[in-house]
């Protein structure tokens, strides 16, 4: 049998895991005390310029971790837990996913700290619009209401976020938006941080699913 497939169903972990979450995504609020807290969520920058491979696919016992980078300037620690980092006018946009380990499984309580662009391409450094972290439910799963960021000098459009396993080393990486003119400019692009996204000029849907190194 595939090594991406289960036992008894012939469906892979992701793919179960994916299918009971299709309804509406309940996320915590407690915080458990292995949770890193937002101010926690550091790392040394790190960048990249060279062509990585697509995107990793999470099967079971085969699988890389999502790639990081650099943190930026505007990173802002103490951010709001919310699931909605709306704060102004901009093409909605709702972006869900599963944070995984190297084994495919689920992560329950990981750190999801996000923070973006307004519709302008301006950051704000003195409060925190479009900034904001959550906690993934049980089965891994996060929810972010957001909208397409602004184009910054000098970028092509992306999110950044610190990713965290309770306990476990944090990720900070940048999500990228497919078909963008910037994107082949941008030294820091990264195709293997490509979300998935459809919709329209309203409102937009996309999917992203990390995979942290756990121990």
């Amino acid at each position: 049998m595939p090594e991406d497939e289960l036992e008894n169903g012939g469906i892979s972990r992701k793919n179960f895991i994916t299918a009971v979450g299709l309804g509406a995504v309940a996320l915590p609020t407690a915080v458990t005390a292995l949770a890193a807290s937002p101010a926690e969520a550091r790392t040394k920058p790190g960048t990249t310029g060279r062509l990585l491979t697509p995107t990793p696919k999470c099967t079971d016992g085969d699988s890389s971790a999502t790639h990081s980078q650099m943190e930026g300037p505007y990173f802002k620690p103490n951010s709001p837990e919310r699931g909605s980092i709306v704060d102004g006018p901009g093409t909605a946009l709702t972006l869900t996913g599963v944070v995984y380990s190297l084994s495919c499984k689920p992560v329950a309580h990981a750190l999801l700290d996000f923070w973006q662009a307004d519709n302008n391409g301006d950051y704000d450094n003195y409060t925190f619009k479009f900034r904001g972290h959550q906690y993934t439910d049980a089965q891994g799963r996060y929810a972010l209401t957001t909208i397409v960021p602004g184009l910054y000098p000098g970028r092509t459009r992306h999110i950044h976020v610190k990713a965290q396993a309770p306990g476990q080393r944090i990720l900070t990486t940048q999500l990228y938006f497919p078909g963008e003119p910037r994107n082949g400019q941008d030294s820091l692009y990264d195709p293997s941080l490509l979300i998935k996204i459809t919709g329209n000029r309203i409102a937009k849907t996309a999917t992203f699913d990390f995979v942290l190194q756990v121990r």
